[in-house]
């Protein structure tokens, strides 16, 4: 257990941590971070990777490269063909990417949770009343994703990408530490609502990444834009893009959440629990 495990699992040290990464400017750190792993200068991106993987659990010996011009090379990295292999059944839907299973279950009515004790309601995420009625009394998942992990996030199953939502917000972090703390967090953070129609069937999944401190910048392979602060365009982009199951959708520049939404009569596989790590393409609901 590293240094930091161990000291983040004391409430002074969990409140210490939430101060520093949210009691600055959010907005400003988010540029100025952006900025700095984007400088393309090998020598820099080796000292900062060094120390990254000094001070956490980084791995990369699954990345394609091993050689990384910039930070953010490093954090949007590919991996070795191979590295997680896809449930290929038709009737479960997979993890769209490496995290940690947070708050998930039935939806009860409109409302579900971020954290235990921590509510909010669909219409207040999804910003869509029409769409937050086709989930309720659904399923959802929370997926976080850690600084370290693998951030590329790819299709749950084969479907078509219809309508692609942005939406602007805060950045606040979306640590454990935050979403006990930060009412109705993911509802004031930027974030991107994509909506998907199963192959085969009129089953309609939503999948909503939401950007965090250090992290407000999400890359959409269909789309020829950066979905970040500086984004000037339509904020809802129509769209027809078949996907296959497994195949990569976009990514997040540093790590954040994925919030995956199923219409009533989907089920999570058993195995699902909080706090459990789930990889890219394991089983993570089943069809009705």
């Amino acid at each position: 257990m590293t240094v930091r495990r161990r000291l983040v699992s004391y409430p002074f040290f969990e409140q210490l941590e939430f101060l520093v990464s949210n009691r600055i400017p959010r907005q400003l750190a988010t540029r100025a971070f952006g900025w700095f792993s984007r400088i393309e200068q090998p020598l820099l991106a080796r000292g900062a990777i060094a120390l990254w993987r000094r001070f956490s659990d980084l791995d990369l010996s699954e990345a394609r490269t091993q050689r990384f011009s910039s930070i953010n090379a490093c954090f949007t990295r590919e991996l070795k063909e191979g590295a997680r292999p896809v449930d290929r059944d038709p009737r479960v839907l997979t993890s769209p990417c490496d995290a940690i299973v947070g708050a998930h279950g039935r939806i009860r009515g409109d409302e579900l949770l971020q954290a235990k004790g921590s509510p909010y309601r669909l219409d207040e995420l999804l910003l869509d009343p029409e769409l937050a009625r086709h989930y309720r009394d659904g399923t959802y998942v929370t997926l976080r994703l850690t600084p370290s992990m693998y951030h590329r996030f790819h299709a749950p199953c084969d479907a078509t990408v219809e309508r692609v939502t942005y939406i602007a917000g805060d950045t606040w972090n979306v640590n454990p530490a935050a979403l006990k703390r930060v009412a109705k967090l993911y509802c004031r953070n930027e974030r991107v609502v994509i909506r998907t129609v199963l192959a085969g069937s009129r089953h309609a999944v939503t999948l909503v990444p939401v950007a965090a401190i250090l992290v407000a910048s999400i890359r959409l392979r269909f789309l020829d834009t950066t979905l970040c602060a500086q984004y000037r365009g339509a904020s809802d982009i129509p769209c027809h893009v078949a996907f296959a199951k497994g195949e990569e959708m976009g990514w997040f520049q540093h790590g954040s959440t994925i919030i995956l939404f199923a219409p009533k009569g989907f089920a999570l596989c058993e195995d699902i629990k909080e706090g459990g790590i789930i990889r890219m393409g394991r089983p993570l609901m089943r069809l009705p």
